[in-house]
């Protein structure tokens, strides 16, 4: 399908070849913390949970936000546990359209992972496909890939402040107005952010919108023709923003990690609503 995505056919099959991706269930949920829970009653086969705030994330902190990145050796001990050999392919996935797996496809990548994919539409793809699901908890041997950090771009807050690039909000069109604001300390959005909010990325059924469709509705906003740097609450959707723009297309996108949880933090920072 793409260097970004893998379809239910092509993954079952590549499952069953002689080199098989190591395949990592991502399932999370704001405010909720049954993930492993909802993993262990039914998954793809061989899958290994993968717990996004203890496992592809440091500790939240005001100064860094929900879901700073990881340090280094913490993420290659973790995907050392969950089997990753180096060479060897990876399939993320979720529940959720790919918005909460695409943080671990994002931090694979940028530690030096070059084979990572998303599964299109992901469980539930997989469900409607009629494929197997497995329940209980897999344990993989232990991988001996290594990780190098720093092969994809990234905005820290300062950069944000005073960035001249197309700043892209990934909430929700309503936190980005400031008309809700759930979890983080201030409403609103960074000044001169535009609203591309994450699930515009998907069909209904929640696959990815054709590359086509993501092309313009990106060159709309002006991602065809200017830098761009992507943030969400705390780094996680906004992942899912630079894998349909590459999708797109469009290549070379910053994530800003931090995001609106470190930004909306520092009552230094304005913020701006409507």
């Amino acid at each position: 399908m793409s260097d970004v995505l893998i379809g239910v056919n092509d993954l079952a099959e590549a499952m069953l070849g002689p080199r098989p991706p190591v395949v990592l269930d991502v399932r999370w949920q704001l405010g909720s913390d049954d993930g492993f829970a909802r993993y262990k009653a039914g998954h793809l086969p061989g899958a290994v949970y993968v717990d996004l705030n203890t496992e592809l994330a440091a500790p939240p902190s005001a100064e860094q936000g929900r879901h700073p990145l990881p340090h280094l050796d913490t993420l290659q001990a973790a995907a050392r546990r969950w089997g990753i050999d180096f060479g060897v392919p990876v399939v993320v996935y979720d529940d959720a359209g790919g918005t909460v797996a695409a943080r671990a496809w994002w931090l694979l990548r940028w530690a030096g992972i070059a084979q990572v994919q998303l599964l299109d539409g992901g469980l539930g793809a997989w469900r409607d496909a009629g494929m197997r699901l497995s329940s209980g908890d897999a344990v993989p041997r232990v991988g001996n890939v290594t990780l190098t950090g720093g092969r994809l771009p990234v905005a820290d807050i300062d950069e944000v402040a005073g960035t001249q690039a197309l700043l892209l909000d990934a909430r929700a069109a309503e936190r980005y107005r400031g008309e809700v604001e759930p979890v983080d300390p201030r409403p609103g959005h960074i000044p001169g952010a535009v609203s591309a909010p994450t699930t515009e990325n998907l069909t209904a059924t929640g696959t990815f919108r054709s590359a086509d469709e993501l092309r313009a509705r990106f060159a709309a906003l002006g991602a065809d023709s200017r830098p761009v740097v992507v943030y969400c609450g705390s780094g996680v959707n906004a992942a899912h923003e630079i894998a349909a723009l590459e999708v797109a297309g469009i290549d070379g996108a910053a994530l800003y990690p931090g995001s609106y949880s470190q930004w909306s933090s520092d009552p230094q920072r304005r913020v701006d609503t409507a």
